[in-house]
């Protein structure tokens, strides 16, 4: 299906060139028209565009639009989302999937997919972690470098987010992240720097949060010093939505484009700055040409070419049967034979959880629940005989004997247990974080009955993220199933039955509990500022250089094949291998390389710089070339701001997972001389996080750790959740009813992402959000009638409204203006 563009009908010749604009009519162009439209500007021939959410399936909405996934959506692919793409470590599947969503985008209208989410997992307990790839930037560039040339492959802009340091969802557009700049480079950008190097996305999108005190949108150091001048990016950069600060300040950083509608005040601001000479011309225009480029290159587009659903429905399944982990197959009880009798326990498996809420929650063409195929039996059921289904669990959190007790009973008159558990809607969702990293009392309960009525039990697990498993050394086989999209259930019941031979690996560390997780002690912030005291000490680079024990680690998992690694040779190209097949089946391995620096520059035991996913034939054996690159030597040195290589012996690891690498050499890599180890980096030193202290940190800041004061009156920053402690007693009312309203809908167990995103909003966002009805000015008013001074602060804002309604009729009259 087609959709029109808001605007088709040029009054004049394409443009080329935006200095061909008026001044106005460019910094207009700086903002957008509606919730998903850029805006156009008809007397100069430039149409609008149209972006969508997209990171695994277009969300192309149908009437009133909203930026939440609140309103229904027209119908497209589910496929699995980041978290379990992942986990192919492979990106020429993640390729295949990015063409598969271009296509759809440019069949529904949509020139702009917003996607895909590459930021960091620094903590498990992070809402958005299943948008978001890995805990290591090489693996989440890599996977997202192939979704974005897929993408774009078709005519479709990608637009990869957000950019960057975002970690939390708790304040996250009134969070500032507080971090150095070796790790901001290495951990938090180097994933962002491969996508932009290797796939040249056409756009990016900033956070929402403040970086080291700068808005993400207005951060000239990280949108034109290292995007734009050491990347080479020149696409755009679009806001998320509601993340702008200041127009002005945004195009003189880098910022291209404010949505989603946030009127025309901005357009007068940046005029205004350039003629009072606070703002060049030359970067309005600049800005302008990016937005333009856009448009132009979408409106130039031929026709899209058509697709198969059918098709991109298998392409999904297949996706998610190889982003399937097999994490225990004790006496290898799976995969299971035909005629096997199983016992269908929880309510996962009646109603699957196959992608995450928010933004990027897709209207499926079809869904298949585990209980719907083996309830039909026949070819879905895969050759398995439903023995019964219980459901074991309150799917939100509630603990039931009664549940529990006739699961058990099922489970005794079965061959095989096979017990879905997994988060709920309420546990990973945008706009909250997790409270802890265990599954619900009720489901570890069932688990351990299970079990304990037959040993022959399999647990599959659903979620983005890494959970608790106090039962794991009792359940003799475990899959994770990650959110594996539309075809999830097919793809699981493939898995278990071994028509396909597992070959997900971790794209994340599973710890033995929260507590022994980096950023325990200090995630999530609960005030403005996000303190990231752990510094390089991401994941698997902290368990591994501090020796801390994990119930799985980072790049693990299980096939129905064995294999065995030899013949490793390095040279300065990079290495090779011999990966054999030991095992009478066809499988595929994931070869993962790790290095290990000299030991000159402080940081991370190991770290992953490479890794090739390969098909073994029963008894055969392959050749494996990883080759070295930019990212494989390389550190930020802080002393000389560069990326520097260290001279030296550097040790290679390659193998299965980061913990188990049968493989190693040394080679000599040319470089220069650190700057000797400062040791008042004390803790960092043996990675002790837990033990650092704020002269420490400050020490690996590079400066005084910043401190927040807050006023007390509220200011344009402070999300409307604080106006719980407002001067005026109906702001505080209105505070309190907004928690009271996401209580309501918690114990309903369905997130309310309207609650969820105005809670988090700051007063500031009220003039993006409204599309051009409020102003900066009638923030400002808001502002004084919430700090104690109501009568005279709504006043202001009623006039402001006039005003300003006034000033953007005149203001487009001037725009529809030719020169």
């Amino acid at each position: 299906m087609e959709h029109e563009r808001q605007f088709t009908t040029m009054e004049h010749p394409a443009l080329t060139d935006t200095n061909d604009l008026t001044l106005l009519q460019a910094a207009a162009l700086l903002s957008g028209s509606s919730a998903w439209d850029s805006r156009p500007i008809p007397a100069a021939g430039i149409p609008s565009f149209v972006m969508s959410d997209g990171p695994h399936g277009v969300r192309r909405q149908l009437g009133d639009a909203d930026h939440l996934g609140i309103a229904e959506s027209e119908k497209a692919t589910c496929f699995p989302t980041a978290s379990a793409v992942a986990a192919t470590w492979n990106p020429e599947l993640a390729r295949d999937m990015g063409e598969a969503l271009g296509l759809e985008a440019r069949g529904l209208g949509v020139d702009v997919l917003l996607g895909p989410g590459l930021n960091i997992k620094r903590s498990p307990l992070c809402g958005r972690n299943f948008e978001y790839f890995s805990e290591d930037p090489i693996l989440a560039g890599r996977m997202a470098a192939g979704l974005v040339d897929g993408i774009q492959s078709t005519g479709t802009a990608a637009c990869p987010k957000h950019f960057a340091v975002n970690s939390q969802e708790l304040r996250r557009m009134a969070s500032d992240s507080i971090v150095d700049e070796r790790t901001m480079r290495e951990i938090y950008l180097t994933g962002f720097e491969i996508v932009c190097r290797e796939a040249k996305p056409r756009a990016i999108m900033s956070s929402y949060n403040l970086v080291n005190g700068t808005y993400a949108h207005e951060n000239k150091h990280l949108l034109t010093d290292i995007l734009r001048t050491e990347w080479g990016f020149d696409g755009m950069v679009v806001s998320d939505w509601g993340g702008s600060n200041s127009a002005v300040e945004a195009a003189r950083a880098g910022g291209s484009l404010e949505m989603p509608a946030p009127g025309l005040a901005g357009a007068r601001q940046i005029v205004a700055a350039v003629e009072a000479g606070q703002l060049d011309a030359a970067d309005v225009y600049a800005r302008a040409q990016e937005v333009f480029n856009v448009a132009s290159a979408s409106a130039g587009l031929p026709a899209p070419r058509p697709y198969d659903l059918g098709q991109h429905h298998e392409l999904a399944t297949r996706i998610a049967s190889e982003a399937i982990t097999l994490l225990r197959n004790e006496e290898d009880l799976l995969p299971l034979s035909p005629g096997t009798s199983v016992a269908l326990i929880g309510d996962l498996a009646n109603t699957p959880r196959f992608q995450g809420s928010g933004s990027s929650q897709v209207n499926p063409t079809r869904v298949e629940a585990p209980r719907e195929l083996l309830e039909a039996g026949g070819e879905g059921a895969r050759g398995l005989v439903l023995e019964g289904y219980a459901s074991g669990y309150e799917r939100h959190g509630g603990t039931s004997d009664a549940l529990i007790a006739e699961a058990v009973a099922l489970a005794e008159r079965a061959d095989v247990a096979l017990v879905y558990v997994g988060l709920d809607e309420l546990a990973e969702s945008e706009g909250l974080d997790r409270p802890h990293m265990r599954l619900s009392e009720g489901q570890d309960r069932l688990i351990q009955a299970v079990v304990a009525a037959n040993p022959r039990t399999v647990v599959v697990l659903t979620g983005g993220a890494s959970v608790e498993m106090p039962w794991v050394s009792s359940v003799p086989a475990l899959v994770n199933g990650y959110l594996t999209g539309q075809g999830g259930a097919c793809a699981m019941l493939d898995v278990l039955t071994g028509v396909v031979n597992p070959s997900g690996r971790l794209a994340e560390t599973y710890a033995l509990s929260y507590e022994d997780h980096p950023t325990a002690e200090w995630y999530p912030a609960t005030g403005p500022l996000s303190y990231y005291r752990e510094g390089p000490f991401v994941g698997y680079r902290y368990f591994t250089t501090a020796g801390v024990d994990v119930a799985f680690p980072f790049g693990y998992g299980l096939s129905y094949s064995s294999f065995e690694y030899s013949d490793l040779a390095v040279n300065e190209e990079g290495v090779t291998l011999t990966v054999t097949n030991t095992s009478a089946r066809d499988g595929a391995e994931v070869v993962q390389l790790y290095v290990s620096a000299p030991g000159g520059v402080f940081g991370p035991a190991r770290e992953l710089k490479g890794f090739a996913k390969v098909e073994v034939g029963a008894g055969a054996s392959v050749s494996v070339t990883i080759p070295f690159d930019r990212y494989t030597f390389r550190h930020w040195e802080t002393s000389r701001a560069a990326w520097e290589t260290e001279a030296g012996t550097w040790t290679i690891h390659v193998g299965r997972n980061v913990s188990d690498t049968p493989l190693s050499a040394t080679v000599e890599v040319e470089g220069t001389t650190p700057s000797p180890i400062d040791p008042a980096l004390g803790h960092y030193l043996s990675a002790d996080v837990t033990g650092i202290t704020n002269g420490e940190f400050a020490v690996l800041l590079g400066r005084t750790i910043p401190t927040a004061h807050p006023a007390d009156d509220l200011v344009a920053s402070d999300p409307l959740s604080e106006m719980t402690r407002a001067k005026t007693w109906l702001a505080r009312v209105a505070g309190r009813k907004l928690h009271a309203l996401k209580a309501k809908a918690d114990a309903k167990g369905s997130p309310d992402l309207n609650i969820l995103f105005v809670l988090n909003m700051p007063f500031r966002a009220i003039a993006k959000m409204s599309n051009g009805a409020a102003s900066p000015d009638m923030v400002d008013a808001i502002l004084l009638a919430v700090n104690g001074h109501p009568l005279r602060g709504l006043t202001r804002a009623a006039l402001g409204f006039i005003s300003n309604a006034r000033a953007n009729k005149a203001t487009q009259r001037e725009l529809d203006q030719t020169r």
